[in-house]
């Protein structure tokens, strides 16, 4: 398997079989209008700039980290800089295709304040995310800003221009984060399992008899467990529970002390070490933070 890395947008147009950019630094591209390489399932694609699209009728899955998603829908997905995807056409789907893709380097952002703030969508780091599945409706209204961005860069460029097509992207950006606030609600039965997923992830870990040597779990160790990323999982159980990953795991931790507090005769170091702490004192300042009594007090309440 060979990865190709795509630097410029003038050269992924090429390698699609379209016309030069009017802009090299963005462009919109109508979805049934790109042709597909003959090896195209055989390549690791890497591109050096923002990839954002809405595509019905592709006929293939994307493989975006460990998963592949199925597109059969009208769907929303979001690809950063330097982020590894190969896509596995289905050579027996006939659906026409129809859609469009938002390229837009870095470059064209700079200077500008969502340089900075772009990063900060959870979505362009869900390299093993879901995508998102759009209604009509959301679909007409990201097709409405996509038709000004295109309008914009096909006027005459001016001063204006540049500045007038970023807040258009940023518009983009926050209607697709609404979206996807929209999909966690709705899509409970998917997401409950994930959380059922954790739960049973974390007790397994605190079940270990080796956690003096693995350690505490880390937010990135369940989310790649789990098989997203840590910005996809904080994201979906605050909008579910409330609660980050991390307090989930504190969560998880004081059950499992409070157990052992409550049914061994183990030291509160011995517990400490049992459940992945590398100091003691960092427990009792947990547990009394959390619980407001000392470990020694929790135990003697049982007395």
């Amino acid at each position: 398997m060979k990865t190709q890395r795509v630097t410029s947008i003038s050269e992924y147009r090429q390698l699609r079989g379209l016309p030069a950019p009017e802009h090299p630094l963005i462009s919109i591209i109508d979805y049934a209008g790109i042709q597909r390489p003959a090896d195209i399932s055989e390549v690791n694609w890497v591109m050096d700039f923002y990839f954002i699209s809405v595509k019905r009728g592709i006929g293939a899955k994307l493989k975006y980290g460990q998963q592949k998603y199925d597109f059969d829908e009208g769907v929303m997905f979001f690809i950063a800089p330097g982020q590894v995807f190969r896509i596995e056409p289905d050579a027996h789907s006939a659906e026409e295709r129809s859609g469009w893709v938002l390229l837009v380097h870095p470059d064209f952002l700079w200077n500008s304040a969502l340089a900075k703030t772009i990063k900060q969508y959870d979505f362009f780091g869900y390299s093993v995310n879901e995508a998102l599945f759009l209604s009509g409706k959301e679909e007409i209204t990201l097709n409405s800003i996509i038709a000004n961005i295109r309008q914009e860069y096909h006027s005459n460029i001016d001063a204006f221009s540049q500045g007038i097509i970023i807040s258009q992207i940023e518009t983009l950006l926050n209607y697709a984060q609404r979206f996807f606030q929209r999909q966690f609600i709705t899509r409970k039965i998917a997401n409950h399992q994930l959380l059922e997923q954790m739960e049973n992830l974390l007790e397994d870990y605190f079940n270990d008899e080796n956690l003096i040597i693995k350690g505490l779990p880390t937010v990135q160790f369940i989310a790649e467990s789990l098989h997203v990323s840590a910005g996809y999982l904080g994201s979906l159980l605050k909008t579910l529970t409330g609660q980050s990953t991390q307090q989930h795991i504190h969560e998880k931790l004081l059950e499992k002390a409070k157990e052992k507090l409550s049914t061994t005769d183990l030291s509160v170091t011995e517990i400490a070490y049992r459940l992945g702490f590398e100091h003691p004192q960092s427990f009792s300042k947990l547990f009394k933070s959390k619980v407001r009594v000392s470990p020694l007090e929790f135990r003697a309440s049982f007395n």
